[in-house]
């Protein structure tokens, strides 16, 4: 019998086949989500190191801004360079608030005559109602319900897709186009939440299991659940909003510097004119209190999300944000945030688990290097 909670998850398009694929379904964001198939995380993960992931993401927010200054509108709200994103480029952004934090992150492209905005599943409400809030009279606004999102992460990615649509192999990390893909129109970024070379296909929900079947039908993919993209993502060092990213967590203490565009910067062409510019641009002149850095436990014991980080007199100076077992490294690894003294590459410090203390050494982040495709 069916919980009153269950009744309400939403499935995306591909929720028949993932059924039919043995994969063990959860809530997420609202929606029934695999967070596993019957080959498990730990294969799922090498699998995508080594070959090639097909990751249902259609639960995330798929929009389209369409108007005459719709870059200059959208800059408004992002400390990012739109005006000048080149047509069919994609860009990382953040979503900020009047005290500095990060609302949310998001990917945008321009696909020239709108911009396409993917957000998160579970900030998807409340970015539509801030984008309805601020922009809804300089531009339209049109959430793309109709359609799915399939990932396809790994090495043998551009390889594979390429066979489906050869004018893929044109493009590099962060371009998008329009693409027949097995016969099906379809809006492809060179994008992924994985660390490794891979797209991101905006396809109509009708199509979307057709063209998954496809996918699958190559040697080289496996279908990928979340727990996998999880473990993913913490090894290639990217941040998971309500984890490492938070309402009171700004882009400068979570060391984003390199998202905020020089363009926006307070001796940018274009400086400020976002919520929270002041607070942000202060931070950048005169430094943060905290910083996110990467972790490494040193020994077998993973170091979870939640975590007290503590110096060598107990004092709790930081917190873990995110953090399990590196498959490909074969070891625990974390990210978190500590006092800017301890963030030094190299401090050695302790995670309190179970009352138990934990050795850490503050770790360069990546812990595996990224592999986009550049060209």
């Amino acid at each position: 019998m069916q919980s009153s909670n269950q009744i309400t998850l939403k499935q995306t398009p591909l929720y028949s086949l993932h059924q039919e694929l043995g994969a063990k379904l959860v809530p997420f964001a609202g929606y029934l989500m695999p967070v596993q198939y019957p080959l498990g995380i730990k294969k799922e993960h090498l699998h995508t190191r080594q070959k090639a992931g097909l990751f249902d993401v259609s639960h995330m927010g798929q929009v389209r801004l369409t108007g005459k200054n719709v870059a200059t509108a959208l800059e408004a709200l992002v400390p990012v360079d739109i005006v000048d994103l080149p047509k069919m480029q994609q860009r990382y952004a953040l979503f900020t608030n009047e005290q500095g934090g990060v609302m949310d992150d998001l990917m945008v492209t321009n696909a020239g005559d709108y911009l396409f905005l993917v957000v998160n599943a579970a900030c998807k409400a409340q970015d539509i109602a801030h984008l309805q809030k601020h922009l809804a009279d300089q531009c339209e606004i049109d959430v793309l319900d109709d359609r799915a999102l399939l990932a396809l992460q790994g090495p043998l990615a551009g390889e594979v897709l390429a066979k489906f649509a050869p004018e893929s192999a044109e493009m590099i990390f962060m371009s998008a186009k329009t693409l027949l893909v097995n016969g099906i129109e379809c809006f492809v970024t060179r994008s992924g939440y994985t660390g490794e070379d891979g797209f991101e296909i905006s396809v109509a929900n009708r199509e979307a299991e057709g063209l998954a079947r496809a996918l699958l039908a190559d040697d080289a993919v496996e279908m990928i659940g979340l727990g996998a993209r999880d473990s993913l993502r913490l090894e290639a060092g990217l941040c998971l909003y309500g984890h490492d990213l938070e309402n009171d967590t700004s882009p400068v203490e979570a060391s984003l510097l390199w998202a905020l565009s020089k363009s926006r910067r307070a001796d940018g062409v274009r400086p400020g004119g976002y919520i929270g510019a002041e607070v942000i641009m202060a931070q950048m002149a005169n430094g943060v209190s905290r910083k996110r850095i990467g972790l490494k436990p040193l020994g077998k014991m993973p170091v979870r999300d939640g975590a007290e980080v503590v110096d060598d007199q107990d004092n709790i100076i930081g917190f873990v944000t995110s953090g399990g077992f590196s498959v490909t490294l074969n070891c625990p690894v974390a990210m978190g945030y500590v006092q800017t003294e301890f963030a030094q590459v190299g401090t050695k410090l302790q995670a309190l688990v179970r009352n138990k203390k934990v050795p850490l050494e503050v770790v360069k982040l990546p812990f595996v290097k990224q592999n986009y495709y550049r060209g």
